[in-house]
């Protein structure tokens, strides 16, 4: 299998070649030429499979040009090895026909975890078969910080540079990155928002000759696409063990900023899994809801809300669903791109918003409908979410067409991610790390705090990597 840029100009590359380069050199992201196709046989086939081993089958087809399968067995044992929990993403019932798929089983309690754990195992098997050295650049709204370092830390040929915005995270978001003190790890809280993390990361990868001779720049964030293919895996999972079918397809409800979870539940249904609806979960930072609701993709001022980790104006991954809209047509999709970079604003071509309309619900949920939600899923079930959880069960009631309708809604986060916004809610649940992280409050910090200067911010990492 082969990959090709959103935008159309860039090389035609591998597995290997996609996961070690991020970002396409024409600005666009990567995807395959084709995706792989899955019968009601080879499901049937897949019922009852360990999570590992159906993260083999879906995926296999992806890297079979780049790792046997051998060794990607090994990979994928490894990167799951760590989930503190046997099914790795355990699904709950919290009534008739809403489930909730838990996703935040890893080791920095997150949804993060399950892709970047397989994408540092990729790397380090990569860099070590090549004689070569990465420096990974990421930006963070929360959690994917934390599940980068921790799946980098212990690799020989990585270096990692985390961006967070400054007091912008939560505390145990923050911790979890800050607290973890190696010679290969560098926080840095930036003195902005997400976006502008996220631009700076950007502006790098076009421009890496900050960079010592013989190092490379390595993506960790959603753009790669290693990220992306991952997380396909759990809605494999969920529907395979919902019992799911062609007559009785599943609707799943994703919270979301970036857009790379709910393209992740996308990709799946265009491989043949029985999906019905594909609900857009978002919170007061709602471009995707507009681009959906009203055909507006517009940048709007940032808001600081219960949910951080979806607090993101620009959502990088929605490139990639607007380059099917488009009819892959990676010429007409850079125009557009290129024009909404320097307005700040997308009106899709009618056959494109259509398209978009035919494969997505949509939602927005401010911070007291959150905080509501949370309050309610405890009344009424017992069961305690997570300020993101709960943004995708409010958008799962909003968005549902009958009560006979089979929702899972995906859990993002753990709730002691979060303790400030339960507490907003008033449920006296006892919230309580679990034991590899008890401690992580006293834990001792390591971080810079840098203005938000693209220079600065390159000039510092330099400096870091002569060290």
């Amino acid at each position: 299998m082969k990959y090709i840029s959103t935008r159309g100009e860039a090389p035609v590359l591998s597995f290997e070649d996609v996961v070690l380069t991020g970002l396409a050199n024409d600005g666009g992201l990567y995807v395959p030429e084709t995706l792989p196709q899955f019968s009601q046989e080879d499901l049937n086939r897949l019922k009852g499979l360990s999570y590992e081993a159906l993260a083999v089958e879906v995926m296999f087809p992806f890297v079979r040009e780049s790792i046997s399968r051998e060794e990607f067995s090994v990979l994928v044992d490894k990167a799951y090895a760590s989930f503190n929990h046997v099914a790795r993403a355990p699904l709950v019932q919290l009534d008739s026909n809403t489930w909730i798929l838990e996703l935040f089983h890893g080791p920095t309690l997150a949804f993060k975890d399950f892709a970047l754990q397989l994408l540092g195992q990729l790397l380090n098997h990569f860099l070590v078969k090549r004689g070569e050295h990465g420096v990974v650049m990421g930006a963070t709204s929360g959690d994917t910080g934390s599940a980068a370092i921790e799946a980098c830390v212990a690799c020989d040929h990585l270096d990692i540079f985390i961006l967070h915005p400054h007091q912008r995270v939560s505390e145990v978001q923050r911790l979890q990155m800050t607290s973890v003190i190696a010679d290969n790890v560098g926080n840095i809280a930036l003195e902005g928002n997400f976006d502008d993390c996220q631009q700076m990361v950007k502006s790098s990868f076009a421009d890496q000759s900050f960079l010592p001779s013989g190092s490379r720049l390595i993506a960790v964030n959603s753009i790669n696409w290693a990220r992306i293919m991952a997380q396909v895996v759990y809605y494999f999972h969920a529907v395979l063990s919902l019992g799911g079918s062609a007559s009785n397809s599943i609707s799943f409800s994703v919270p979301t900023g970036n857009f790379g979870d709910i393209y992740a539940g996308y990709l799946a249904k265009k491989m043949g899994l029985p999906i019905d609806r594909l609900i857009v979960a978002t919170n007061a930072n709602n471009i995707l809801h507009r681009a959906i609701a009203d055909n507006d993709y517009s940048k709007q001022s940032l808001e600081k809300t219960w949910s951080p980790s979806m607090d993101i104006m620009v959502s990088s991954n929605f490139e990639r669903l607007l380059f099917d809209a488009f009819g892959r047509d990676g010429a007409a999709l850079a125009r557009e791109m290129r024009s909404f970079e320097a307005s700040g604003d997308m009106t899709l071509p009618a056959s494109a918003y259509q398209y978009l309309v035919s494969e997505f619900a949509s939602a927005s949920v401010n911070d007291a409908q959150t905080i509501a939600a949370i309050q309610s899923t405890w009344e009424r079930s017992q069961y305690l979410a997570d300020p993101h959880t709960a943004i995708g069960i409010d958008a799962a009631h909003q968005c549902r067409q009958s009560d006979a309708q089979m929702v899972v809604c995906l859990a993002t986060a753990h709730p002691a991610k979060f303790d400030e916004a339960i507490q907003k809610s008033g449920v006296s649940a006892s919230i309580v790390l679990p034991p590899h992280l008890s401690d992580l409050l006293e834990r001792e910090e390591s971080f810079t705090v840098l203005e938000n200067n693209l220079s600065g911010v390159q000039t510092w990492i330099q400096q870091q990597l002569q060290k």
